[in-house]
């Protein structure tokens, strides 16, 4: 099973903050224990949301949004990609992660990522076909 592990923004993370020393060694050791484990399939910390952009929908209509954004509960400042072989196995992972923002209190939101047999019929053979030959093309390219 693969889940996405989102560590939500605080204030301090969309006022571009960067961590510290001791705290950026102490995730580098966690990631490491992560990857030795084959949890970690992906992971990386991500920009302030005033260095981005929303696209709303509506119809064949596409709206532009530029950050910053308000809601900071709403935002992502980082997200790891884990493999594991259950949801209670992925919290255990998580419950050993350090204190993503040093001071005050921080939160990871874990949800589980769509597998192929999860879309039913509606996922043809060709639709199949096509996940598996461009998931192939992605990891050529690394």
């Amino acid at each position: 099973m693969r889940f996405m592990v989102m560590v939500r923004a605080t204030p301090s993370s969309e006022a571009g903050d960067m961590p510290s020393e001791a705290l950026l060694t102490a995730m580098g050791n966690y990631n490491e224990e992560l990857v030795k484990a084959g949890v970690m399939l992906a992971g990386e910390g991500l920009q302030p949301s005033a260095k981005g952009a929303r696209i709303r929908f509506s119809g064949d209509r596409r709206e532009v949004i530029d950050g910053p954004f308000a809601e900071t509960r709403e935002l992502i400042a980082g997200f790891w990609l884990f493999q594991t072989r259950s949801l209670d196995e992925c919290i255990e992972w998580v419950k050993r992660c350090p204190n993503p923002f040093e001071y005050g209190t921080s939160e990871i939101e874990i949800r589980q990522v769509f597998e192929a047999e999860d879309f039913g019929a509606e996922f043809t053979p060709e639709a199949r076909e096509q996940e598996e030959r461009l998931r192939a093309d992605i990891a050529s390219r690394r």
